[in-house]
């Protein structure tokens, strides 16, 4: 059976929040200003990508407390500190930083006295502010660590973009993928992974990507290894894409069953994802790829609301209920056209 073996790579179990912070400034370009404790960063983890905004924890209830995330403090947090008096004040952000938090973020330009700041030092809690929005940063960090901590696989098969659709192309070894997909992209569609192809699992969406080593490269049995971004540019390779939709190739002789109405919708469970899956059994003379790209925009139509099977259907269904009132003879699509003379 296709992808009965997949291989799970272990989901992080940590991230250091130092490292974090340089992810941050370096692939978000997130600006990030250290107001206390920046050196024991290093020594600091996150463990979920869950974000907390801790204003019960500052009111005083900490029976449900999630420590252990990133906290999260906007306008409303700073405004409740600023309207106590300063023994209140301290008192309340003393009882947040007792815990063991790995990180404080302040939101749009927010900020806090020096002597709650120094709270955050003596307890070796970082706090970093930035200016973006509260709402807007925690969308930008959410998403960042749930691709941090998501879920993995490595799968056989070679993943292209074809006319926006991902498709991956799977089959047994020495079937023929890499060249479909070679094919493909010499008609000017994109090449995401040859070979290995990582799927990373975000919001029950299936990201696929190539590895740092195979990105760019396919390997053409009989003539070796070839650079696609260099061969074809930079418009032929693409760096991730949705898979939407597994291409099984298989010989002829080796298909028990063939869908010859696509009303079957199969489908095949990657990373508890289910995922359309067709078939297709391959003969000499077969035009795969004109075949890839109509499966792409066959899933374009029904994303669009249109399905050609049900429409054939539904077709079918009415002739027959029509019959009784027909004659046997099938009528022709155009009952009278102007000949072609020339």
């Amino acid at each position: 059976m296709l992808f009965d073996n997949q291989d799970i790579i272990p989901r992080k179990e940590k991230v250091q929040v130092s490292s974090l912070l340089e992810s941050l400034k370096s692939t978000l370009k997130i600006a990030l200003e250290p107001l206390a404790a920046e050196k024991h960063a290093e020594n600091k983890y996150v463990v979920e990508a869950d974000l907390h905004r801790p204003g019960l924890a500052l009111s005083g209830y900490v029976d449900l407390f999630t420590y252990q995330r990133i906290q999260i403090i906007g306008n409303t947090e700073c405004r409740y500190l600023r309207n106590l008096n300063e023994s209140d004040m301290m008192s309340s952000f003393e009882q947040l930083v007792s815990f063991d938090i790995p990180v404080i973020f302040l939101t749009d330009n927010n900020n806090l006295p020096k002597k709650v700041l120094k709270l955050a030092e003596q307890h070796n809690v970082p706090v970093y502010r930035t200016s973006i929005e509260t709402t807007k940063f925690m969308y930008q960090l959410r998403d960042f660590l749930e691709d941090l901590f998501a879920v993995q696989t490595m799968l056989h098969g070679t993943m292209v973009d074809v006319y926006g659709i991902g498709i991956l192309i799977a089959g047994k070894s020495g079937i023929g993928k890499s060249e479909v997909a070679l094919d493909l992209v010499e008609r000017g569609h994109r090449l995401v992974s040859d070979d290995v192809v990582i799927l990373t699992k975000k919001n029950n969406v299936l990201m696929a990507s190539a590895t740092e080593m195979n990105k760019h490269f396919m390997e053409i049995r009989g003539l070796g290894v070839v650079d696609v971004m260099s061969m074809f540019g930079i418009r032929a390779v693409r760096y991730q894409k949705r898979l939407e939709v597994v291409l099984e190739l298989s010989l002829w002789e080796n298909s028990d069953k063939v869908d010859r109405t696509g009303l079957d919708n199969n489908t095949i469970g990657i990373l508890g994802t289910d995922i359309p899956l067709i078939q297709l059994p391959i003969t000499p003379g077969k035009n795969i790829t004109v075949i890839a790209e109509v499966i792409a925009m066959n899933y374009l139509l029904k994303h669009y609301g249109y399905d050609a099977a049900k429409a054939f259907q539904e077709k079918v269904k009415k002739h027959i209920s029509e019959k009784k009132h027909r004659d046997d003879m099938p009528k022709r699509a155009i009952e009278y056209f102007e000949g072609d003379i020339e």
